[in-house]
């Protein structure tokens, strides 16, 4: 997907006119948007657009909110997307993921309101347990800087690996200081990781993957991250300088409501939970 994305933005940008995406002016400073049109916002299918999807259906002509939601099934459109104008904003990401994208890329994406957390779990085809992994079991995780990070912090929280102090959230399988398990690691694409799983002994998935691959995070996971103090939360986002969009203010508060926090629990049971 990563090699698409260059192609899948232009194309997205192309036919702006044709699916009345009206995010750009004359030019593609933030200034120039026009706040007058539908709210247009890339989301990740599970559970982001699903989300809206409910705040669009029962929430949003009450306030008074025009919501248009784009899905994609990338960590990298959603974010060029918003940075070009051809979407108003996204809702998909985490803190640490924007902050390396932002950094790599030179984009001006930041957050506005952090809705839920996923939690990041190892599920496995092969076994029942993380203890039951054998000496030289391989396990697949994501390949984008942040992800892979937390997907290594997991496996170190729960003691199959341990990593050296200070890797925090950019710490990669380099960073590895004891490996009890001479555990070998396979990096792929965030959005492949559940389809690894036939051919790994075990892979780190993120919740937004797992729900539609059929994988329950609350009941599946052999090891899954707590949701105490994580700093993971999933926000909406938008280029900076349009955090005051009339429609962008109107969308987070229906995101933070007690509608969107009691959808979130009853649908989604634990593997995806609300953090407001």
């Amino acid at each position: 997907m990563r090699n698409t994305a260059k192609l899948t933005t232009a194309v997205l940008a192309a036919g702006a006119l044709t699916f009345g995406l009206t995010a750009c002016g004359s030019g593609k400073d933030s200034g120039s948007a026009d706040r007058s049109g539908p709210l247009v916002v890339a989301a990740s299918p599970t559970p982001h657009a699903e989300i809206l999807n409910f705040v669009k259906d029962n929430l949003a002509k009450k306030a008074g909110l025009d919501l248009e939601v784009k899905e994609f099934t990338d960590y990298i459109t959603p974010n060029t997307a918003t940075e070009d104008g051809s979407v108003d904003a996204n809702y998909f990401q985490t803190k640490p993921y924007l902050d390396d994208f932002n950094q790599k890329r030179g984009t001006h994406i930041v957050p506005v309101v952090t809705v839920h957390l996923e939690p990041l779990g190892l599920y496995s085809h092969k076994v029942k347990s993380a203890d039951a992994l054998k000496s030289g079991a391989t396990v697949a995780v994501p390949n984008d800087a942040s992800n892979e990070a937390r997907a290594l912090k997991l496996l170190a929280d729960n003691g199959l690996i341990t990593l050296k102090s200070g890797a925090g959230a950019a710490a990669t399988p380099q960073d590895i200081v004891k490996n009890p398990r001479n555990l070998t690691f396979k990096e792929v694409e965030a959005a492949q990781t559940p389809r690894s799983l036939d051919d790994v002994d075990a892979a780190v998935v993120n919740g937004n993957y797992a729900i539609p691959a059929g994988l329950k995070p609350a009941k599946d996971a052999l090891l899954l991250e707590s949701a105490k103090n994580n700093p993971y939360g999933n926000f909406l986002a938008v280029k900076k300088g349009n955090e005051k969009d009339p429609r962008v203010e109107k969308l987070a508060k229906l995101l933070t409501s007690p509608q969107v926090k009691k959808f979130i629990e009853d649908k989604y049971q634990g593997s995806v939970v609300p953090s407001f």
